[in-house]
């Protein structure tokens, strides 16, 4: 016979007081909402515009650096590029050095479509408060961490190398050792 466990309620409430994944996830889709209701006239979400912005460079970008940049596997970025050929915002062509990779394009159209798209964006951003301030500054800074922690540790843990302690370390603890060699002061386990 099976026992049924459970977690305690009081678990849920912390859970639900506290995960700062939950609350990153109940942001971003407020954010994301307010973005596509703000881009609708002009037929675009945030993750069109995003992306469209992530092509407006001086040489179009390789398929693979702006799946990185927008931290999307290839696939994802290919399906969410479809709407957007379509449309005739963006062509994606074969890399003239390396035909095995794509190059995206940001065509004339796209161009356009992001003159109109940019005063949008800086309305809502003004709107919102988050073009500026420390605050802002600092909650960009936090974001941009958490961003990267996954390579900074990947990275600390070649650094280290595959010292068993490693294996049972925390994640904080990983930073303390990370600012450890960042400022040259030697650490060991």
């Amino acid at each position: 016979m099976s026992t049924l466990q459970t977690v305690p309620r009081e678990m849920t409430l912390t859970v639900r007081d506290t995960c700062l994944c939950l609350h990153a996830q109940r942001a971003a889709r407020v954010l994301a909402r307010r973005f596509d209701e703000a881009f609708r006239p002009l037929g675009l979400t945030n993750g069109q515009f995003s992306l469209l912005m992530s092509l407006n460079r001086l040489e179009p970008p390789a398929l693979g650096s702006v799946a990185s940049l927008l931290t999307m596997d290839r696939t994802t970025l290919t399906a969410a590029l479809k709407p957007l050929e379509r449309r005739k915002l963006v062509r994606v062509a074969v890399d003239k050095e390396d035909r095995r990779s794509r190059r995206l394009i940001l065509t004339e159209a796209g161009r356009n479509l992001l003159t109109k798209a940019v005063p949008i964006w800086k309305d809502e951003h003004a709107a919102l408060g988050l073009l500026g301030g420390d605050d802002v500054a600092g909650l960009k800074h936090q974001l941009f961490d958490l961003r990267e922690l996954p390579q900074r540790r990947d990275h600390l843990r070649l650094r280290l190398g595959s010292h068993e302690a490693l294996q049972h370390l925390p994640e904080w603890g990983e930073v303390i050792l990370r600012d450890l060699l960042v400022i040259g002061l030697p650490c060991s386990l």
